[in-house]
């Protein structure tokens, strides 16, 4: 079985890491784990006691993972980081100390819930700032807050907003501007104070060596550059923080010679995905690997090969061909034999969709 490495001291550096960066910066931060799916494993090997001590809250967009956060840690803080579902508002209190909210008869339905359950429930509220996605209006901020304000068993402690996740929209210097001047105009409003402005995600880091995030701009919501150590907004390494933090290998469970071109007519019954094929390709051959992970674990494109050399033939939906040429190195020896390994650099999507994969192990590597 294919398996995928989770180098936790790396991932636990590098959570340590930010933490220490933020505290330097005057920031709080929430690590957001969702590309774990609320793995129990992954959560009690990396979210230890000390690792954990200096973030703010640990953020989760499912509530089955926020189940599995308090679980394992009780007295962890959480924050269910996407609006939630109106008819899961007694869940949402149960499991979620705080909450990113942008509906008003969903606020109302948490206050009733925290009520029945003897709570105050905190929330941000997510402001409207060009990505289209979650958030009030700007139009309607100034109403929308009036009335949550009067509600008892909900506390409003920020204002937030997401921005690079669905249209790609930059966080600007100018966009989180506009974050800071609401949070002071509705405390000058209605004489409250917003402890936290959440105007920031793994995109928004590389603004903060750049010197221009607004310095009301005070809670980061990160998980990308946590577990990858890279920032979305150019893909690359954000300061020093460790990238070599999963690895995917897989089996290699057949290897032979053959031709590049299929035999036969091609028809359109196919379910898997095939890379281009050309004239000079009709009298070659090179030899195959078949590796056993498919379409139902991964997308190809998700992935990266570490064997330069290496190139993709085809898919389906539960092996992978490739194409390792004459499997001969420089010197005439023999590559890859069948029961060999193929190693694979994955993206956060591949995690992502390896880690709710049932037919991919997963090992988790402390050293």
């Amino acid at each position: 079985m294919a398996e995928l490495k989770i180098y936790t001291n790396k991932i636990q550096e590098n959570i340590r890491t930010l933490s220490s960066y933020f505290r330097e910066k005057g920031i709080q931060w929430s690590l957001v784990t969702k590309v774990f799916s609320g793995d129990k494993e992954f959560l009690k090997n990396v979210l230890t006691q000390e690792v954990i001590d200096e973030i703010y809250s640990i953020g989760d967009s499912r509530l089955t993972s926020l189940k599995n956060l308090k679980a394992v840690n009780p007295e962890m803080r959480t924050i269910y980081i996407k609006p939630p579902a109106k008819i899961y508002a007694s869940e949402v209190v149960r499991y979620a100390d705080i909450s990113l909210n942008s509906s008003f008869s969903t606020i109302k339905a948490l206050n009733e819930e925290a009520r029945k359950q003897g709570k105050v429930h905190q929330i941000i509220i997510m402001i409207e700032l060009g990505e289209l996605r979650e958030g009030v209006k700007r139009s309607d901020i100034m109403a929308f807050y009036e009335k949550v304000f009067d509600l008892p068993n909900i506390e409003v402690i920020g204002l937030g907003s997401n921005l690079g996740c669905m249209y790609g929209i930059e966080p600007t210097y100018d966009k989180l501007l506009q974050l800071s001047l609401y949070k002071e105009l509705i405390s000058a409003r209605f004489q409250k104070e917003l402890s936290l402005v959440s105007g920031g995600t793994s995109i928004t880091l590389p603004l903060i060596e750049n010197k221009t995030v607004p310095k009301e701009i005070n809670h980061f919501r990160v998980g990308e550059a946590a577990f990858f150590g890279l920032s979305p907004l150019n893909n690359e390494k954000f300061i020093n923080l460790n990238t070599d933090t999963f690895e995917f290998q897989a089996n290699i469970i057949e290897l032979e010679e053959k031709k590049i071109i299929p035999d036969g007519v091609i028809s359109d019954g196919h379910v898997g995905q095939t890379a281009e094929l050309t004239e000079e390709d009709v009298s070659q051959t090179s030899y195959k690997a078949i590796l056993d992970f498919g379409l139902l674990d991964l997308d190809k494109e998700d992935i990266e090969s570490t064997d330069p050399d290496l190139t993709f033939v085809g898919i389906t939906s539960d092996m992978i061909v490739v194409d390792i040429g004459k499997n001969r190195d420089g010197k005439g020896k023999v590559r890859y034999q069948i029961g060999d390994k193929i190693s694979f650099k994955p993206n956060y999507m591949a995690v992502a969709r390896l880690l709710n994969s049932k037919f991919i192990d997963k090992v988790f590597i402390n050293s």
